[in-house]
């Protein structure tokens, strides 16, 4: 069992020494990346959140043309085009799955489509899901990971100033929701048959959930998600779980108040790690691969504010330590995969973002 701890991010964890790997940049000059996805051919895609799909070719090159068929994307404040995931089986049916804002600057939340990517378009596009309500604020960031039942989950945002709307069961606002992949409603979800409750809801209680990754060692879901100016999560997800936003939370809101008096309540799950001041954990990865094998079932965590990624130690079920890796770059951390073949590769934030590889050091 891992215990719930704070981890005060002014106490800044030690920085993996640099001599222990070495950094490639592969693609510069990105706009506001967002997600990194591996197709088994060896190309990758990268989302662009103000409303672009790109392709690096299996040689490391940026396709300077990008994706064509993307569907009307509303761009702006936290949101636009997010996560790209690629279907477990592409070699048979050819879909990635993309989320995005949907709507405009009056009402707008996040939408889940597949769609076939043939000769550098999107074919055969499917609407799967699309969050309720609209909030007027653009809504907060989402993410994609597929289950080994042939299901998925998706990660919804609270709406920003619709907060309490986490606590809502009839909506999706806040919540981690359970899908088929085709976007019908999986019969044994957790509120299924629950009166007032949406029926895709697995657990509920969120503010801003930017990471999602299946934990190997047990199956679980582990997700990371931004408190305001303190108060980030690292938790794992029961299904039916309430995590307590905005009622039960170590957040320290932008007015630097407390969100609320109480740090936990009863029915409410706690988190596994949290951290006060903000880090802006932006998503999460288990690394698995062989290149550092020192690093085996250890968390990646990017992060926005803290300017670097967070390698969480883990060791029996128990979290053993954290440092901090490109803390030496200063940039903001967007997105982390694990590849294939072992390395790390991160996306950095911004106007003019990066895709950076991270290798052994020979």
């Amino acid at each position: 069992m891992i215990f719930g701890s704070i981890w005060p991010a002014w106490a800044e964890p030690p920085r993996v020494d640099p001599s222990l790997y070495r950094v490639v940049t592969e693609i510069e000059g990105l706009e506001r990346p967002w997600s990194l996805a591996f197709l088994p051919d060896g190309r990758r895609l990268i989302t662009e959140a103000v409303g672009r799909l790109r392709v690096v070719g299996s040689d490391g090159t940026l396709d300077p043309t990008p994706v064509g068929g993307l569907p009307p994307i509303y761009a702006a404040g936290q949101g636009g085009l997010m996560d790209v995931a690629v279907d477990p089986d592409f070699p048979e049916t050819g879909r990635i799955f993309l989320t995005f804002l949907h709507g405009d600057a009056e009402a707008n939340n996040v939408r889940l489509v597949s769609a076939r990517l043939q000769d550098g378009t999107l074919q055969d596009m499917r609407v799967l899901f699309t969050a309720t309500p609209k909030a007027g604020a653009s809504n907060h960031g989402s993410r994609i990971a597929f289950l080994p039942d042939d299901t998925l989950v998706l990660s919804l945002g609270d709406g920003f100033d619709r907060r309490e709307d986490a606590q809502n069961r009839a909506n999706t606002l806040g919540k981690v929701v359970r899908l088929n992949r085709d976007g019908s409603i999986p019969p044994d979800n957790p509120l299924v048959h629950r009166p007032g409750t949406a029926p895709e809801v697995l657990t509920l209680g969120h503010r801003n959930v930017q990471g999602i990754a299946l934990d190997p060692t047990d199956g679980s879901l582990l997700i990371t998600e931004h408190g305001p100016r303190g108060g980030d999560e690292l938790n794992r997800l029961v299904p039916g779980g309430n995590y307590g936003w905005p009622l039960a939370s170590g957040g320290v809101d932008y007015s630097f108040a407390r969100v609320t008096p109480f740090a936990s309540l009863p029915g409410f799950e706690a988190p596994l790690l949290e951290w006060t001041p903000s880090i802006a954990p932006a998503g999460l990865a288990v690394y698995e691969g062989r290149l550092f094998p020192q690093w085996r079932g250890a968390l990646l965590v990017p992060a926005l504010v803290e300017k670097a990624v967070r390698l969480v130690h883990r060791q029996d079920g128990g979290i053993t330590g954290q440092e901090l890796l490109l803390a030496e770059f200063g940039e903001r951390m967007r997105d982390v995969r694990v590849a294939p073949d072992g390395s790390i590769q991160v996306l950095t934030d911004g106007i003019d973002g990066r895709l950076l590889r991270l290798l052994p050091p020979s």
